[in-house]
């Protein structure tokens, strides 16, 4: 029983922390960041693959923290998809740190890497550089503004060749 717990206890801590090369946006605002963001890019995983038009929507919960309400369009079971979750602050409520769950007692870190002053566009990567998403308030944003996050990306050692580009907008950029 000790020896299950343990490893729980690594499993559990190996999943929030911030990659070495990731320096949360501060100051952060919660109120600027909280509505709908759009996912432009993010690496392959399980829990969204066969996804698109993935959107996620951040709401104030009643217990000071943020309801996560996830939702993307399976284009092979031809339906959409729905997660909700709740994030809290992983330290100071003035920097763009968060731990997040979608399954009871299990959070991940939900680290902001880089921020538009705006609150326009957002790169969110976990507690290793093998999840990163780069968000933003349009479906739509402009090459330069997506070029220059995967460029951001990039420069912290996320792997951006293997980023699925969910908006098209760095087709505009390439093609110049």
């Amino acid at each position: 029983m000790m020896r299950w717990l343990g490893a729980a206890v690594v499993l559990l801590v190996g999943c929030t922390g911030t990659p070495t090369t990731v320096q949360p946006v501060t100051p952060f605002e919660l109120e600027s960041y909280l509505g709908k963001w759009y996912e432009i890019a993010r690496l392959d995983h399980r829990f969204e693959r066969g996804l698109s038009d993935v959107t996620a929507n951040y709401s104030l919960r009643d217990d000071g923290g943020v309801r996560v309400l996830n939702r993307g369009y399976h284009t092979s079971r031809a339906e959409w998809q729905e997660a909700e979750g709740r994030a809290y602050f992983d330290g100071d409520s003035n920097t763009g740190k968060l731990k997040v769950s979608f399954f009871g007692p299990f959070f991940a870190s939900y680290n902001i890497a880089k921020l538009e002053p705006d609150y326009s566009m957002a790169l969110v990567v976990g507690h290793t550089l093998n999840y990163a998403w780069i968000l933003a308030r349009s479906p739509n944003p402009s090459s330069d503004d997506c070029l220059r996050y995967q460029q951001k990306a990039a420069a912290i050692g996320v792997d951006t060749e293997a980023l699925i580009w969910l908006s098209d907008c760095l087709a505009t950029a390439n093609n110049d």
